[in-house]
């Protein structure tokens, strides 16, 4: 009996793993994460990596800082927020850099785009929202 029951605890673990690894394989083969289009604003959680038409790819690291006012309070600044960044060109370099939602620079030139911050929503690990565009 013991056995038994021993064997079911095995397979049972090794159905939960098997399951485990096929859901964080990456989405249709790519692993820079979801594809963004040219003039499309997106939102990226924490952690989060995207794809962009030329190949290259965007990590969104963390917040570095968050001294924005608070909802509900009078503040007589509205406070900054400054958003960590990975960018990985076509080629394979990597460019870090610091986006703002208060302050210059909210904006970064990628290789023949830029990437514009267009809000940070409240909380430990927030969402921010951000727009891609082609350079004219």
């Amino acid at each position: 009996m013991w056995k038994r029951t021993k064997i079911r605890s095995i397979l049972l673990v090794c159905g939960l793993m098997s399951m485990t690894a096929c859901a964080t394989q990456p989405v249709s083969g790519n692993p820079g994460g979801r594809m963004i289009q040219d003039g499309q604003a997106f939102t990226m959680h924490a952690g989060e990596r995207v794809t962009f038409a030329d190949s290259s790819a965007l990590r969104y690291v963390h917040v570095v800082n968050d001294s924005r006012c608070p909802p509900g309070v009078q503040c007589v600044w509205a406070g900054d927020a400054e958003v960590a960044f990975e960018w990985t060109s076509g080629s394979g370099a990597a460019t870090t850099f610091s986006l703002h939602t208060g302050k210059d620079p909210r904006q970064q030139a990628l290789g023949e785009r830029s990437l514009t911050l267009t809000s940070l929503a409240r909380g430990e690990a927030p969402d921010a929202e951000l727009r891609i565009d082609r350079n004219p």
